[in-house]
């Protein structure tokens, strides 16, 4: 614990998408900080997608943290789910009296015109048009997105991975830097935070497959379109010099 966090008085921390792959890490970080931890979710009665039962759940809540995600690469369906989550925390936070929204994105989504990537573009264009305080980090993928392409789309043993250019960070310190954000108070927009290392994502997949013993034959197959260019061309890594995560992927495998 830093003596910034020391310093911090104890906070009403709500978490919507509290048991992914980053939203348990921030549920851990702010816990060990000394915060309560209010997770947003169907199992507590509450809709995301429709706002119902938010109101009541954020009632003494100081900030939410937003790490939602939807498994799709439709541009609707994206926009659709990131607009009402976005549109349904905003508008029970306002009414809760919660002072602070604080989002997690993506490096690189400007560039890259991906279906999902849309969504998370009219998430940030939600929140900073609005008049809710909020921060926002975007990070690079994480390591665990490595064994996640391996399900993607699979033949047989086969796992056919896109050739992508990527700068990996651990999960954990994703969840460090919202947890940050979350007691600097509104920030805007955050520096980007990246991995310590550029690495094809083709060969992580590997090395995942082979340290799990997954049995995985991977292929790597270049995206086509302007989405694959970007993929492949360094885009979805960042462009500056910014925040860079400790955690290298040999690392965290080994953990």
């Amino acid at each position: 614990m830093s003596e910034n966090s020391e310093r911090m008085r104890t906070m009403r921390i709500a978490v919507a998408g509290a048991t992914g792959v980053v939203g348990r890490h921030v549920v851990d970080v702010a816990t060990e900080r000394g915060h309560d931890v209010v997770p947003l979710a169907r199992s507590v009665g509450v809709d995301l997608t429709t706002g119902a039962g938010l109101v009541a759940r954020l009632s003494g809540v100081d900030a939410v943290v937003d790490v939602t995600s939807v498994p799709t690469q439709d541009r609707e369906e994206s926009e659709a789910f990131f607009g009402a989550v976005t549109r349904s925390l905003v508008a029970a936070e306002s009414t809760a009296g919660v002072g602070h929204h604080v989002a997690l994105s993506i490096v690189g989504i400007d560039d890259v015109p991906s279906g999902y990537y849309a969504g998370k573009r009219l998430q940030e264009r939600l929140l900073a048009e609005g008049d809710q305080p909020w921060s926002v980090l975007r990070a690079t993928q994480f390591h665990e997105f490595a064994e996640q392409v391996l399900h993607f789309v699979t033949v047989g043993p086969v796992s056919v991975v896109p050739r992508m250019t990527s700068q990996p960070v651990a999960a954990r310190e994703v969840g460090e830097a919202l947890v940050d954000l979350v007691e600097a108070g509104p920030s805007g927009r955050a520096p980007d935070l990246a991995g310590p290392e550029v690495l094809p994502m083709h060969r992580l997949a590997r090395r995942v497959s082979r340290a799990r013993g997954l049995g995985r034959l991977v292929v790597a197959v270049p995206v086509p379109g302007a989405a694959g260019r970007g993929m492949r061309d360094g885009s979805l890594t960042p462009g500056d010099a910014g925040v860079r995560g400790r955690t290298t992927f040999d690392a965290w495998l080994g953990a």
